[in-house]
């Protein structure tokens, strides 16, 4: 097996999305865009985790994707997150994105069912037989309940349409065995932003980032300085930014950064049930820390 088509390397955002009296705030997002794209942001991906996929409706999630993508409009590429725990409305919802033009697909493992190594393989391989657009598989056990093992990514690495993995399970030796046994056909990315020194390490291409959100152009810099052979640089920015990552899961995401780009101004940090608002130590905990690195000056 030989190394696929790459959709980026860098930073690529799971970019928030914004409400505005519980509905979605385009002129918000819009906003966001526009500040991801200007601050070297490498890639967007759209209705993720960080997105809130699971409160948006069917016509919400399609809106804001063709909404991103008529904004991005071809300058950097856009990835749908298009993952479902039913089969059948993935595969309809990943071939709306690849008819609409998106780049790429990032598709988590179907969530709450508990899969088999069966089923998973199954269902990764009809959502890449159904489109020409390349799949990334989104792997994140701590919040679906599910852990692609190495028979599913073996079975996985043979559809062409399979390009790459977003790993997230925090299990550092389960990810240095995915890069010794995959490395050479998928594209990996850090799912973590604690990780991008890490993994970039091993070979991977770069991170699909909560912190990205506010800080575009530092969480692009980590992987371009590693790039460019800047190793020791590359690792102070990751660790001056530690406690700002790490901060992203003082609640469950995207509860923090929702916070942290309204109080950047960007949008209110509405989230719809059954998420909450932060919590009012934790929004003082987050304040602190962007003060401290001198993100936050009010």
């Amino acid at each position: 097996m030989t190394m696929k088509k790459t959709l980026f390397t860098g930073s690529g955002v799971a970019i928030i999305t914004p409400f505005k009296d519980y509905k979605v705030d385009y002129d918000a997002l819009g906003k966001i865009i526009e500040y991801q794209i200007a601050n070297h942001t490498d890639a967007i991906i759209i209705c993720g985790t960080t997105g809130e996929c699971a409160t948006l409706s069917d016509a919400e999630h399609k809106k804001c994707l063709e909404y991103t993508l008529e904004k991005v409009n071809k300058r950097i590429p856009v990835i749908a997150g298009t993952g479902s725990n039913d089969t059948n409305y993935a595969v309809e919802l990943s071939k709306f994105a690849s008819d609409a033009g998106a780049d790429g697909l990032l598709t988590v493992t179907p969530y709450y069912n508990k899969a088999t190594t069966t089923g998973l393989i199954r269902h990764y391989n009809l959502l890449a037989d159904a489109v020409d657009c390349p799949i990334i598989v989104y792997n994140v056990p701590g919040r679906t309940g599910c852990n692609i093992t190495a028979p599913v990514y073996r079975e996985l690495a043979k559809h062409p349409n399979i390009v790459g993995v977003k790993e997230a399970s925090g299990n550092f030796s389960q990810i240095v065995d995915l890069f010794h046994e995959f490395g050479d056909v998928f594209d990996i990315y850090s799912g973590d932003d604690d990780q991008i020194v890490p993994m970039l390490s091993l070979g991977g291409k770069g991170v699909i980032s909560v912190m990205a959100n506010a800080l575009p152009k530092e969480t692009h810099d980590i992987c371009q300085l590693y790039f460019d052979g800047k190793v020791k640089e590359s690792a102070a920015l990751q660790l001056r930014l530690h406690s700002f990552a790490r901060a992203m899961f003082c609640e469950v995401n995207p509860v923090p950064i929702k916070a942290v780009m309204e109080e950047l101004g960007f949008c209110s940090g509405e989230l719809r049930l059954p998420l909450s608002e932060v919590e009012p130590q934790n929004r003082e905990k987050l304040v602190k820390i962007m003060k401290d690195l001198g993100i936050l000056n009010k």
